[in-house]
């Protein structure tokens, strides 16, 4: 079983649980670390911290289901 896990909230974020500290890497390559149990991030594009959610995806009514398969 994987210590980390990606999963993506029904109508909400990437939730990424069990990471601890790790290194988030931005589109330039330049990265900063960031510290938490479990990290949510954005998948709507609308929140003001991005990379991270901020629940701008309710107001957004952003509606992307997945599931496996």
């Amino acid at each position: 079983m994987a210590d980390v896990s990606i999963t993506p909230a029904k109508r909400g974020p990437y939730l990424v649980k069990g990471a601890g500290k790790v290194d988030l890497v931005d589109f330039n390559g330049e990265s900063f670390e960031v510290d938490g149990d479990t990290i949510a991030l954005c998948r709507c594009g609308q929140s003001g911290n991005k990379p991270f959610c901020d629940g701008s995806h309710k107001d957004a009514g952003f509606d992307d289901e997945v599931t496996a398969g």
